[in-house]
């Protein structure tokens, strides 16, 4: 430490605003972000699930899948699909 300057802090401050602004840069672009959705749209979990829109509709209809309502919109938790793929193997 010179002159009250600590250089550790300095790296330290440096990171974690490089880190904050390569996430936010990810989140912009649209590109693959480091941290995994969780929630799904009832079309993206179609697509995830590699059924049609219909088909999901239907399996949240029957009580298959769970549902996750905020405000209006319905979303699909993908532990829920990740749990149901996990329980229909043969």
């Amino acid at each position: 430490m010179q002159d009250g300057f600590n250089i550790d802090l300095l790296i330290r401050a440096l990171v974690k605003e490089a880190v904050a602004e390569t996430v936010s840069q990810l989140a912009r672009d649209g590109g693959s972000a480091p941290v995994k959705r969780r929630l799904y749209t009832v079309e993206e979990s179609a697509v995830y699930m590699g059924r049609s829109l219909e088909a999901m509709q239907h399996m949240i209809g029957a009580g298959k899948i769970p549902t996750v309502r905020l405000d209006r919109r319905v979303f699909i938790d993908v532990r829920d699909l990740d749990r149901l793929i996990d329980q229909s193997k043969t």
